[in-house]
């Protein structure tokens, strides 16, 4: 039977610290609604602290948001939790989202401490917190470079406090994909009450891992994903909540599931890419332009044979109309006899001989042919024949 993998949704936090992407209240209420219908399972709306703008947002979003778990982000301080407590009195269902640093570089050079401190004033956070909300995550910041009997400690003691989630953030994005593993199977094997919470992958993209280390944890052990629409978020990202999301659908075999719905990816990947001015690659996997694009013949050929040859998904699956042959000087006759085709034209071997011909001179000129060029091309070849 599959498990299901909770969808933490930092786009308005993680995602919205990314220079020249900050949004204004009416912006963030219209994505927090759409992620709440997308059905991912926790909305992080903010860090109510850190600005007036940011607990009202906080606080807007706890109104609106109907089915998803709403969380505040706060540090391991007093003052931090009680605003976050007070922007999220509304929520339906509240989480406060409260830790601190858990590698020696974080605990010597940020905090000036020790790791027996650190520890207590993470058990203190998490036992404060409590007192205002039944639903807190703990985050474990910079566990990807933590020592690893450490983070087991910290991990157990404050699940001992009340931690209902643990966050290990990769937050340098540092890991490989075996690293993560073992990191997330040794706590799974050395946390006696590693069943009291769930296990959290927040994994950063600086080196290109995100993705593939979430997953990683995934299959450790870790139930929750904290993620963001296109991957947007700090230095170069975070983890792309449509390339997890699809990779679990796709790889059914893992034997997980999300309560996404996956027909919303591409329209809600554009929303945030035009509201929050963060334009997505063309070659983003999953919601980027050439993610169901085929241009080489040999691509165009089979696909148009079997779809399954060169797709392991469906461009519907994911909100996308269909797939897109493009024609270039790369494409062959198969793909042009296709398109013509749609476009009313019927030809036999001759005359699609004596075409591609054409075709390949037109293409070498403009790089891409279109419909109406192609239709022009037509015209001409039947005037000079007449």
């Amino acid at each position: 039977m599959s498990e299901k993998i909770y969808v933490f949704d930092t786009t308005l936090r993680d995602g919205e610290q990314v220079p020249g992407c900050q949004l204004n209240l009416d912006e963030k209420m219209m994505i927090a609604k759409e992620l709440d219908k997308l059905g991912v399972d926790i909305i992080e709306a903010g860090f109510p602290v850190s600005s007036p703008g940011d607990f009202k947002s906080v606080e807007a979003i706890s109104k609106v948001v109907e089915n998803a778990t709403v969380c505040g982000l706060t540090r391991a301080v007093k003052n931090d939790i009680e605003v976050a407590a007070d922007a999220l009195k509304l929520a339906r269902r509240p989480r406060i989202h409260t830790g601190i640093g858990s590698s020696d570089i974080h605990i010597q050079h940020k905090f000036n401490s020790n790791r027996d401190e650190i520890l207590q004033r993470g058990v203190d956070a998490v036992k404060y917190a409590r007192t205002f909300v039944e639903d807190v995550e703990f985050y474990a910041e910079d566990a990807g470079r933590a020592d690893l009997e450490f983070l087991a400690r910290l991990t157990e003691a404050v699940i001992k406090a009340g931690a209902t989630v643990v966050n290990l953030p990769d937050t340098t994005g540092y890991l490989l994909p075996n690293q993560m593993y073992d990191r997330v199977d040794y706590l799974m094997n050395n946390v006696p009450n590693v069943d009291k919470a769930i296990l959290s992958m927040h994994n950063h993209n600086d080196l290109g891992m995100a993705t593939a280390n979430t997953i990683a944890g995934v299959r450790a052990g870790a139930r929750q994903v904290e993620v963001t629409i296109n991957g947007i978020g700090e230095r170069a990202g975070n983890t792309s909540l449509e390339e997890i999301v699809m990779t679990l659908k796709v790889h059914k075999d893992l034997g997980f599931y999300t309560d996404i719905n996956t027909q919303m990816l591409s329209p809600l990947s554009h929303l945030v890419a035009k509201t929050m001015r963060m334009p997505v690659q063309a070659n983003k996997a999953i919601v980027g332009r050439n993610a169901f694009a085929h241009s080489s013949g040999i691509h165009q050929d089979g696909f148009l044979k079997h779809s399954q040859n060169y797709e392991i998904m469906t461009p519907q699956e994911v909100g996308i109309n269909k797939s897109d042959i493009v024609l270039t000087a790369r494409s062959g006759r198969h793909a042009i006899k296709h398109r013509l085709s749609l476009l009313g034209f019927t030809i036999g071997k001759e005359k699609l001989d004596q075409t591609y011909d054409q075709f390949l001179e037109l293409a070498d000129q403009i790089k891409e042919v279109n419909d109406k060029d192609l239709v022009t091309l037509m015209k001409q070849m039947a005037e000079a024949e007449a």
